[in-house]
């Protein structure tokens, strides 16, 4: 069964390149979902998949883009009310 997580990063994570790392990342790990930038300059993230993907996934939020600085990664669980296709950037 499918897990889900939806979180916010926040730090210095617009303007560089955050959004695309998230994608490529999810991509590398076979997860659907979606990232946007948010206006309180934090990224939104919800990515769907396997439960021990998602847990690596988180990491690699952590760490972020080269130019990125992560402050926070906060994580909420949950099962899937809608299930995405793909990864996507939403604009």
């Amino acid at each position: 069964m499918k897990s889900e997580i939806n979180c916010v990063i926040s730090g210095r994570v617009q303007g560089v390149s955050f959004r695309a790392y998230a994608q490529d990342s999810a991509d590398e790990l076979g997860l659907c979902g979606w990232v946007k930038n948010h206006d309180d300059a934090s990224v939104l993230v919800c990515a769907q998949g396997d439960r021990d993907l998602l847990k690596e996934y988180v990491e690699y939020l952590h760490e972020g883009s080269l130019r990125a600085e992560v402050a926070a990664v906060s994580v909420e669980w949950g099962t899937p009310q809608v299930v995405f296709p793909e990864f996507s950037i939403k604009h």
